[in-house]
């Protein structure tokens, strides 16, 4: 469990930095914008993208249409915290099959209380997870549905720079089917994000250099890690905060650990590939 370790000594190093930073990022105003802004590596975030993959996995195809349909929205709060409504659907898609067979959808619903204070903020969410395979797959390869769901609570603690976040954390299933699923999770990243625009595209819109990772440690593989890395360009107003308001995105993505995809949960994948995302 020394990677575990590793990603608990993160969170603990996210809450001291943040103790004695001297710069304090902006904070992004309307109740409607989430006050923690979503993980950009993590597979799992609830956001809007599409990317296709070249993978190796026991069961997966070998390439595959990723899509994500998901995001945040804040219900109340005040100037430093936020309670919202979150939820995503992710589905995955045989890219090599002539009928481009739906290979497994995760639905994710949750609410998450946010606090923010100076440059730490604090996202404590309890959410509902259920996944499908799809019925092409079901019956070109007659495989058995596992029926996976559950509920689960988990908490990240971040510090919050003008350019950069780094993140920690962990979550605990607390009521899940199968029943030999086992709890925890650790989960830590850093990400990146230029300051200013380096590319212009007329007055109103400007691209920024933008790089994630991510990492989850899961106890229900022996605390194997899912590595999650992005760069690209980030495209939205050249005069806006380095992560806030409308933007587009084109990304590079590479993943390798335990698959992020639920009825495969227990499969081994590595993946690489492209895709464009939105984040109203």
């Amino acid at each position: 469990m020394r990677v575990g370790a590793i990603v608990l000594q993160l969170a603990a190093a996210v809450a001291v930095a943040s103790a004695g930073a001297a710069v304090q990022a902006p904070v992004p105003s309307g109740r409607a914008t989430a006050l923690f802004q979503p993980l950009v590596a993590d597979p799992n975030e609830p956001q809007f993208f599409a990317t296709y993959l070249w993978a190796r996995s026991p069961r997966l195809a070998s390439r595959l249409g990723s899509v994500g349909f998901g995001q945040t929205i804040g219900l109340v709060g005040g100037p430093d915290w936020q309670v919202a409504i979150t939820a995503g659907v992710f589905s995955q898609f045989n890219m090599g099959s002539s009928t481009t067979d739906l290979l497994n959808t995760d639905y994710i619903v949750g609410i998450p209380v946010t606090y923010r204070r100076g440059t730490l903020a604090t996202r404590l969410r309890l959410f509902h997870q259920s996944s499908h395979l799809g019925d092409e797959y079901m019956a070109h390869t007659h495989a058995q549905r596992v029926d996976l769901t559950f509920q689960a609570v988990d908490l990240l603690v971040a510090h919050q720079a003008p350019t950069w976040r780094a993140y920690g954390g962990g979550g605990y299933v607390f009521a899940h089917s199968p029943a030999d699923l086992r709890p925890g999770v650790l989960h830590g990243g850093f990400e990146y994000r230029q300051a200013r625009s380096w590319l212009r595209l007329g007055r109103s819109l400007g691209g920024r250099l933008v790089a994630g990772l991510d990492a989850k440690s899961i106890q229900d593989r022996q605390w194997q890690v899912g590595w999650s890395v992005v760069t690209g360009l980030e495209l939205g107003d050249p005069l806006a905060v380095p992560g806030s308001g409308s933007r587009w995105s084109v990304l590079l993505k590479g993943y390798t650990g335990p698959a992020p995809y639920g009825e495969f949960y227990r499969d081994h994948v590595s993946s690489l590939g492209v895709g464009v995302g939105f984040t109203p």
